[in-house]
C-alpha cells in the first residue's frame, strides 16, 4: 500500500471514529416524546399528577388517595435510558404502600428531552435535573428524601448523591450501571474509556456519598451485567444492603408491589440499617 493510500485509509478511520463519537448520544438515550396535553391525560389514567417546579414540568407525582396517612418520606425516581417517566408507574405502585408503617410519596422525574419535557439529554443535564428534583421534593414537606435510580438512572442517582450528599437521605439502586465504559467494554471491547462523552462513572462517584444504599441486582442481567453491579456494591464503604432477583434479566425484574423486598429496602434506607454492618447482604 502506498503512503497516499495509507493516509487516505487513516483519514477514513478517523472520520468514522469522529462520526461515532458525535452520534453516540443517539446510541445511549432512547426517549419517548409526547405533547404535554397527551402526557397529562395518560398520567391521569395512571393515577399520576403533573409535578411542577416554578411552573416547569419536572415529572409526575403519584396521587394520594383521600384518607391516606401522611407520608413518612418522599422518594424521587430516576428512570432508565428509554421511554419516559410515565412508563415507570410500576415503580410508584411498588413503593407507595409496601406496608402501612411506611407510607411514601413517590415522584417520577422526567428527564429533559423525554416525554413532554423540553431539552436534550446528557450526563450534565440529567444530573442537574436530578438535583433540581431532590430540591423540589425537599421543599414539598418535612422528612427524609430518598433517591431511587434504575439502570442508567442509578448512575444519575450516584452522581447526584456524590455532588449533594447532604440533600439525599438514602439511595436505592436497581439494576445499577457501574459506568458506561465498563458496560461498553463488554458489548464493544475495542472502545477505549476516553471515547465516551457521557461516561456516568457511578463507580467513582458512589463512594463519595456515604449514606445508606440499597442495591437490587437482576441475576441474569445481560445489559449492564450483575457482576459489575455487585462490584459497585462491594466497593461502597458506607452502610449497604444487597438483594438479588436471581432469574431476572435486565428488563425482566419482578416489580410486583406485594414483594417483601420493597418494604425491606425502605426500612433499610429509612434508618433500619446498622452503620457498623457495612457488609450486610440480603439475598432474595
Amino acid at each position: 500500500m502506498t503512503a497516499r493510500a495509507l493516509v487516505v485509509a487513516a483519514l477514513l478511520v478517523l472520520a468514522a471514529v469522529l462520526l461515532l463519537w458525535l452520534a453516540q448520544r443517539r446510541l445511549l438515550y432512547f426517549p419517548a416524546r409526547e405533547g404535554r396535553a397527551e402526557a397529562e391525560r395518560r398520567g391521569r389514567r395512571l393515577g399520576l399528577e403533573p409535578w411542577l417546579d416554578g411552573g416547569e414540568l419536572i415529572g409526575w407525582r403519584a396521587a394520594r388517595p383521600a384518607g391516606d396517612p401522611p407520608a413518612r418520606a418522599r422518594m424521587v425516581v430516576l428512570h432508565g435510558n428509554a421511554g419516559s417517566a410515565l412508563d415507570r408507574d410500576y415503580v410508584a405502585e411498588a413503593f407507595r404502600h409496601p406496608s402501612p408503617q411506611l407510607p411514601v410519596d413517590v415522584y417520577l422525574v422526567e428527564y429533559p428531552g423525554y416525554g413532554a419535557r423540553p431539552g436534550a439529554p446528557s450526563q450534565r443535564v440529567l444530573v442537574a435535573a436530578a438535583l433540581q428534583a431532590v430540591a423540589a421534593a425537599r421543599r414539598d414537606g418535612p422528612g427524609p428524601v430518598l433517591l431511587l435510580g434504575e439502570s442508567l438512572g442509578s448512575a444519575v442517582a450516584a452522581l447526584a448523591a456524590a455532588e449533594a450528599p447532604g440533600a439525599i437521605d438514602g439511595l436505592i439502586l436497581v439494576t445499577p450501571l457501574a459506568s458506561v465504559p465498563a458496560v461498553a467494554r463488554r458489548h464493544y471491547p475495542p472502545l477505549p474509556a476516553w471515547f465516551f462523552r457521557d461516561p456516568y462513572r457511578a463507580d467513582a462517584a458512589l463512594p463519595r456519598y456515604r449514606g445508606p444504599v440499597a442495591v437490587l441486582l437482576a441475576g441474569a442481567d445481560e445489559v449492564v451485567f450483575a457482576d459489575l453491579g455487585a462490584a459497585l456494591f462491594d466497593a461502597y464503604p458506607g452502610p449497604k444492603a444487597l438483594w438479588v432477583d436471581r432469574p431476572a434479566t435486565h428488563n425482566g425484574l419482578d416489580w410486583r408491589p406485594a414483594l417483601d423486598r420493597w418494604r425491606e429496602m425502605l426500612q433499610f434506607v429509612l434508618g433500619g440499617h446498622d452503620p457498623a454492618a457495612a457488609s450486610h447482604r440480603a439475598l432474595r
